[in-house]
């Protein structure tokens, strides 16, 4: 994150984080609390050693995470995480190969702790504990609409399905009433999504079983397309490394951390601090081998 990213992040957040000083001990300042939980949101260090490095106690890190993620939350989720442009977002998938596309849908496993209660709902099929981010994105990688707190026993559709998302869809409410012309078929704003989701009138996936050339060629610029949602996953996960490892927060708290963790990948999107994860910079290198 730039400074200036930075800057502008603890402006936004002071008037709610900002503390007075006591006859006791004077406050920590806004720009140290949003910085303690950054650094903790973007490094696998435990509590200790982020307490160590910025000289305070272990319990005023767990404070100020929460403090600087619900607030995060509360005050720039629904200005960051939206649709934005439709029409720029539609163009941008177009000049990538796939028209009339509003975005591209996928969902990724978050490790957490066992929960107390039901913990076996927790468990995916890799075998460890985890909640399921859903989320649809631009053709920048740019959340546009996020959900997260579903146990990571439960598919990728049923998530879907119970989301608000799929209601808007369905009720077509969400994307501008907006059709183009494909041979005598009038096709709507869809989204791109992998196998595992249904298909809609408004949600394309893959053909499967025995393919065409013309079949094999929808196939793919739908996953060229489609993968801007993985890049954006290894991105948000690359930047925001503690969403990699087993994190010390409960079942209730964790939901929090990973919405916050979406809105500042968004804002660093948004100021154009580009980043590519490990096996996106081999993958690229690997491209440039082969053009």
């Amino acid at each position: 994150m730039h400074k200036g990213t930075f800057l502008e992040l603890c402006e936004l957040l002071s008037p709610a984080l900002k503390r007075k000083d006591t006859w006791m001990r004077a406050a920590l300042t806004v720009q140290k609390r949003v910085a303690i939980a950054l650094w903790k949101l973007a490094t696998p260090d435990s509590y200790r050693s982020v307490a160590n490095h910025f000289g305070v106690g272990k319990s005023t890190v767990g404070v100020a995470v929460m403090q600087v993620a619900n607030l995060i939350v509360e005050l720039l989720l629904s200005k960051v995480v939206t649709l934005g442009n439709v029409q720029v977002t539609i163009d941008g998938f177009a000049a990538m190969g796939f028209p009339n596309c509003g975005g591209a849908i996928d969902g990724t496993h978050i490790p957490i702790l066992g929960p107390e209660h039901q913990a076996s709902q927790y468990i995916n099929r890799k075998g460890y504990f985890s909640m399921v981010l859903q989320a649809l994105v631009d053709h920048r990688g740019r959340f546009t609409n996020i959900n997260v707190g579903w146990p990571g026993k439960v598919h990728d559709a049923r998530v879907f399905r119970n989301s608000g998302l799929f209601r808007r869809l369905q009720e077509g409410i969400y994307f501008p009433d907006q059709e183009i012309t494909v041979g005598d078929v009038e096709m709507p704003i869809v989204i791109l999504g992998d196998p595992a989701y249904p298909l809609m009138p408004w949600l394309m996936k893959s053909y499967t079983g025995v393919l065409d050339s013309e079949k094999e060629l929808f196939n793919y610029w739908l996953s060229k397309c489609r993968m801007v949602v993985e890049c954006a996953f290894g991105r948000l996960k690359g930047r925001w490394r503690s969403l990699l490892t087993r994190s010390d927060l409960s079942e209730t708290n964790s939901p929090i951390v990973i919405a916050a963790c979406c809105v500042l990948h968004n804002l660093c999107e948004s100021k154009g601090e580009t980043f590519m994860a490990g096996w996106e910079v081999e993958a690229n290198s690997l491209a440039a081998d082969y053009t």
